[in-house]
């Protein structure tokens, strides 16, 4: 069933639940199996692997990336695809009160691209640990870690969708302006944001016209040529200042892109300001 996302995410908002169950599954390559699914609806958080589930027919293959949701008492088709093992976290919830029409949680099932992301990665596992020791206060975590669960998945999938782009590339380059002086990486960047590296190359392409690493070079080298002109620091120092330690490499890439080294753009600009 495809659910239109802020719907979706609004109905989690109103709706009351209740955690029923924070289970961890490691299963041999090859296992394939029938049987009904919870009497929870729930949601699979794939760690690693992959594995084809069919919900009622509907077929989703489930890997990292990706957040697969079942509903209660469905047919479910199970088997594990590729040479390793498909391992997983399940989270069952109960809907306790009464549900609006549009949506019936325990009757729905829907998959979310929400990328890689080590932050949720985190989330369920400190879900999975709370869940399993007793007392009230870890009762208590455990519903809170599940919202935050849920908070993350949703942020992610939004980051994803093509009405996302624009946000996800002001996310990014709003990030970059405030560190650019960082050791950054396009893969870090990626992996903080959620995405995959392609993601972030395609958001960058289409509203900067540049991938995300030369984005960031240009970035770093406006603000160092900005900062030869306006300023009296020695060139080292603005190599450093604008993330460049290397200052050799630094005099390189920025004649390449003005068409001459520090020194001289510097030279020229004072004495033809």
């Amino acid at each position: 069933m495809d659910l239109e996302l802020n719907r979706l995410i609004g109905h989690f908002a109103h709706t009351s639940f209740r955690v029923r169950g924070v289970y961890h599954y490691a299963i041999d390559p090859g296992t394939a199996g029938w049987q009904k699914s919870a009497p929870f609806p729930g949601f699979i958080f794939p760690l690693g692997g992959q594995a084809e589930f069919r919900f009622d027919g509907t077929p989703y293959l489930a890997g990292v990336g990706s957040v697969i949701h079942g509903g209660a008492d469905m047919d479910l088709d199970k088997r594990v695809v590729g040479s390793t093992k498909w391992e997983y976290i399940s989270v069952l919830y109960d809907v306790p009160g009464p549900e609006p029409e549009d949506i019936r949680l325990t009757d729905v099932h829907f998959e979310l691209t929400v990328g890689q992301s080590p932050h949720l990665t985190e989330l369920l596992w400190r879900l999975w640990k709370t869940f399993n020791q007793p007392g009230a206060l870890p009762a208590f975590q455990t519903e809170t870690l599940f919202r935050r669960t849920l908070e993350e998945i949703f942020v992610r999938a939004r980051g994803q969708t093509n009405g996302g782009a624009r946000a996800l590339f002001e996310q990014v380059s709003s990030y970059i302006h405030e560190h650019y002086t960082d050791a950054l990486t396009v893969r870090g960047l990626a992996a903080q944001s959620g995405v995959n590296e392609n993601r972030l190359f395609y958001v960058f392409s289409r509203f900067a016209g540049m991938g995300p690493g030369e984005y960031l070079t240009a970035y770093r080298l406006n603000r160092a040529k900005e900062l030869l002109i306006t300023g009296d620091a020695p060139i080292g120092a603005v190599a450093k200042s604008t993330g460049y330690p290397d200052a050799l490499y630094f005099s390189r890439i920025f004649k390449k892109r003005f068409g001459a080294p520090p020194s001289t753009l510097r030279e020229k600009f004072r004495n033809n300001p």
